[in-house]
């Protein structure tokens, strides 16, 4: 729950000031340790992916996690640091009155801001072809009850639309102008296929006279070319996330690391690899709760 004063800074309204000022890169963490190091490394938000954490818990990013799923885990990644995180709810966990539940939860569990998409419930990763879209109605009720039902009015709700694969750029730009007449705080179009069709969907919104920031989905193997940061923001996106990539390098490093262990019996040649126990230590933030004498014993080892 929000335990800030009136009028003191939220992490909500740190990542609305971020979004409005300047372009920023937001990794993706899929547990508290990742999140830790990402803050540590100075970057000034965190993305928790639906993918990500499904790929942890051994499923497909096809929605079958819940409501109380996503909330525990994404929770717990914002606890663990002090910049402002951002949760995937997919399509929102189901009507209207499921997304206002959605926004107390996330709220309660300290995200900053959520992010929901215009598929069917039974979703499919951004990339993949085949997706189901709700109508653009439905969808705009479910932002409409997402505003409402939020306590920190500063907290972000982020519109996703994957119309670009079902309806053209045309249509994501439709469904993207309705769903911030509808009160969205963030417009997100998902897999564009150039930097050509970023500026036209970035040139179309702001000809509505629609002025919420723009984010893009920088995640790799899918429909997106490889844009950096400051080319998403020549054409006009505020917040670049990177879901899935921090996930991607551990799992071919542990990959490659298992395969070595298996054939040699030993872990020797990729002691240079890894993060030493004093530098996870560091990391936990473990001496800060010990004596001098205990932190010499850590240190040692």
């Amino acid at each position: 729950m929000n335990t800030m004063k009136p009028g003191h800074p939220t992490n909500a309204s740190r990542l609305r000031e971020l979004l409005y000022t300047r372009t920023i890169s937001i990794p993706g963490a899929f547990n508290a340790l990742i999140a830790m190091q990402i803050e540590r490394a100075g970057y000034e938000a965190v993305y928790v992916s639906g993918a990500a954490l499904s790929a942890c818990r051994g499923v497909p990013d096809i929605g079958l996690l819940t409501l109380a799923d996503v909330a525990d885990e994404a929770g717990r990644i914002a606890r663990s640091v002090s910049i402002p995180t951002i949760v995937d709810a997919d399509t929102g966990y189901g009507g209207p009155s499921v997304v206002c539940e959605a926004v107390r939860a996330f709220e309660e569990a300290g995200l900053a801001g959520m992010q929901i998409e215009d598929q069917e419930p039974a979703k499919k990763c951004g990339h993949l072809p085949g997706k189901r879209l709700i109508p653009v109605g439905e969808m705009a009720s479910k932002i409409e009850a997402a505003v409402r039902a939020k306590t920190d009015r500063a907290f972000m709700i982020i519109a996703r639309t994957d119309a670009r694969a079902v309806e053209g750029i045309e249509g994501a730009v439709a469904r993207a102008i309705a769903y911030a007449e509808a009160g969205a705080d963030a417009l997100f179009p998902e897999a564009l296929g150039s930097a050509d069709e970023f500026e036209r969907f970035a040139r179309a919104i702001r000809g509505a006279g629609v002025t919420v920031p723009l984010v893009a989905n920088m995640t790799e193997f899918g429909k997106t070319p490889l844009l950096s940061c400051a080319e998403f923001a020549s054409l006009g996106y505020r917040g670049v996330l990177f879901p899935v990539t921090a996930l991607r390098t551990a799992l071919r490093a542990i990959e490659a690391l298992l395969a070595e262990l298996k054939l040699f019996g030993t872990q020797r040649d990729w002691l240079h690899h890894m993060m030493t126990r004093k530098e996870l230590y560091r990391l936990l933030r473990y001496p800060e709760s010990l004596d001098s004498q205990a932190e010499d014993v850590w240190v040692q080892q």
